[in-house]
């Protein structure tokens, strides 16, 4: 096991009604002049908004709003609130949302506060570690990014639509209010891309070329057999409360690095899909759902006693010790058909991308030259085989 830091100071309020208790914890972490920032749709419909806004009114809160995050959270609704949070004197970005919501409050929330471009820190050309953010707060909608407890935001720059993460320890939520009965009235489909998002986010820290970490590998192997065990519960019955209560804390804990910690992590993966989803504007899940399994067949050779492990621990394949590379391609398989078993696609050409394409997803990695990953170093080459692999079925 590799040395480590570990910080995650992240409030968690867990449980139903928890959002009506918004005003005491904004005050509790020092906001008195609050953005909240949202989406629209069933944020609207479903009445969350106004009661987010009479919990705010009642603790003497002053307020404005900022809705329209999309999936793939652009840039432009980032330079908006970053205006209206500097002409209103906020002091506090809340978050209503899911991930989107999240990762865009997070870059008004450092963009306010820097005297430059926000998008400065996610093509590295300032260092985030140097720098200071607005605090930030979440009521989360959708279990899926694991925002809400992470330090991470990714946004679209719409210039080229170039798609980019940066991370650091001042976008750390400062409260997360997590019900999961808000999440009761999801489509399937959105909770199937929100769960296979979760396993991406573990499988990302599982592959790894560090030696003797048992603890976090088994920690990995429990969040991944907990999201096989509760998805196709709530794809079934939407209003299963404790199954949503376990697939909501699970994508928490998957992301906030409690188990990646002491273990080189790969995240190849999240790289390769943020190209097919800045050019599609597919579900995140849904591109991972096809890159994911494309990346392990296309690398399981690296270790295949690590594929054999997962393979067994958490698909149940029996180990074959004649032939171990049966056992490695039987856990890929058992992955790629869970995955369709809760109707994620299987391929590029259904998220709207084909092999023309290919150059341009390539090119817009900006690799140049180089290469990227953990668990296994990548350059450009192996990134047009992975993506042609994920061509078929």
């Amino acid at each position: 096991m590799n040395n480590f830091k570990f910080y995650s100071p992240t409030y968690f309020v867990f449980g139903k009604d928890t959002e009506k208790q918004v005003g005491e914890y904004v005050h509790k972490f020092g906001g008195s002049r609050v953005l909240i920032h949202y989406g629209g749709g069933s944020v609207v419909k479903s009445g969350l908004l106004e009661r987010v806004k009479s919990a705010l009114d009642d603790d003497g809160i002053y307020y404005v709003t900022l809705g329209g995050v999309k999936p793939n959270p652009t840039s432009g609704l980032v330079y908006k609130g970053i205006e209206l949070c500097r002409k209103e004197k906020i002091d506090f970005v809340l978050a209503v949302g899911g991930g989107s919501v999240i990762d865009s409050s997070k870059a008004i929330a450092l963009g306010t506060l820097y005297e430059g471009d926000f998008w400065d820190f996610y093509e590295d050309k300032s260092r985030i570690a140097n720098a200071t953010a607005l605090p930030v707060g979440t009521i989360l909608t959708i279990a899926a990014a694991g925002s809400e407890g992470s330090s991470d935001s990714v946004i679209t720059k719409e210039e080229g639509m170039l798609k980019r993460a940066t991370g650091g320890d001042c976008l750390r939520p400062k409260f997360s209010i997590l019900n999961p009965a808000l999440t009761q009235t999801l489509p399937a489909y959105q909770t199937a891309c929100g769960a296979t998002d979760i396993m991406a986010h573990v499988f990302e820290r599982y592959f790894t070329n560090t030696e003797n970490v048992e603890t976090t590998d088994r920690i990995c192997e429990a969040l991944l057999m907990a999201m096989i065990h509760e998805t196709p519960k709530v794809i079934k019955t939407p209003d299963d409360y404790e199954a949503r209560a376990n697939i909501m804390w699970a994508g928490m804990v998957a992301h906030n690095d409690i188990c990646g910690v002491g273990r080189e992590q790969d995240w190849n993966s999240h790289w390769l899909e943020h190209e097919i989803s800045a050019l599609t504007d597919c579900a995140h899940g849904a591109g991972l759902a096809v890159i994911m399994p494309a990346w392990m067949e296309y690398v399981y050779r690296h270790d295949i006693m690590r594929f054999c492990k997962v393979a067994v621990r958490v698909w149940g394949c029996p180990m074959d010790f004649d032939n171990p590379e049966s056992t490695a391609k039987a856990g890929i398989a058992a992955f790629r058909a869970f995955l369709k078993s809760i109707g994620m696609p299987t391929t590029m050409q259904e998220l709207g991308a084909d092999e023309k394409d290919i150059p341009y997803l390539v090119k817009t990695l900006g690799l140049n030259g180089g290469k990227t990953g953990g668990f296994v170093h990548l350059d450009e080459k192996d990134a047009e085989n992975i993506y042609k692999l994920a061509l078929r079925k």
